[in-house]
């Protein structure tokens, strides 16, 4: 299955240098991580060696190392050492394939496929992350009352609220047919009520939706 356009994988701060994280898209698997710069990264998740996960890996600096043989790859995803082998000439042809990146809206993005130009959104505060085991839309069609929202629009994997606590936008991630993830974002820089009132609001959210159960409108 081909995959075109940018997809949200995780909020900016649950991502800090030096530590990798494995995400899906609708069945790819993809690490992120951060440089010694801050730059954020999005590869797929293995290395071409011998399939060894990336997001099991060690980062140093400006590279990854694989957790399995310790292969060196640096950000643009070309191998830089084998530690079996420390004089040989790495040949071109060992890398990891790379994914377009960018950060918006307190999100960090993965363009997959063709993707087109990466997001535009307005400043955000990331709240939380919620990973649901329901298909993406039924997760989506309880956020109106789950947050108590007074409107809801949709663009592309990005949902704006209208709620108490002022405009939340949720990036949505369809990680495979029965399950999603929803990154939760708010304007500006809410206070540590406001933020646990909508932490609260997703929690109620993934409760009801994977039980069956009516969400109600946020308390």
């Amino acid at each position: 299955m081909t995959i075109n356009g940018w997809f949200p994988l995780a909020l900016s701060g649950s991502i800090p240098p030096g530590i990798p994280a494995g995400a899906i898209v609708k069945g790819t698997e993809i690490v992120v991580w951060r440089d010694q710069a801050g730059e954020a990264h999005a590869w797929e998740d293995r290395c071409p060696h011998r399939g060894m996960k990336m997001s099991f890996g060690i980062v140093r600096g400006d590279h990854i190392a694989c957790l399995y043989h310790g292969w060196q790859y640096g950000p643009d995803g070309q191998c830089r050492k084998i530690p079996a082998h420390p004089d040989l000439d790495v040949p071109r042809s060992i890398c990891v394939k790379t994914y377009g990146a960018a950060e918006a809206g307190g999100m960090i993005w993965a363009g997959l496929g063709a993707p087109g130009d990466a997001p535009v959104l307005p400043e955000a505060t990331g709240v939380r992350s919620l990973y649901v085991d329901v298909p993406l839309n039924t997760a989506l069609a309880a956020l109106p009352s789950a947050f108590g929202a007074g409107g809801m629009t949709a663009r592309g994997p990005v949902v704006t609220l209208d709620t108490r606590w002022g405009t939340l936008r949720i990036g949505l991630q369809e990680i495979g047919e029965g399950q999603c993830a929803l990154h939760v974002t708010a304007a500006g820089n809410p206070g540590a009520e406001a933020r646990a009132g909508i932490a609260r609001a997703a929690t109620r959210l993934r409760d009801s939706v994977e039980s069956g159960t009516d969400t109600g409108v946020a308390a």
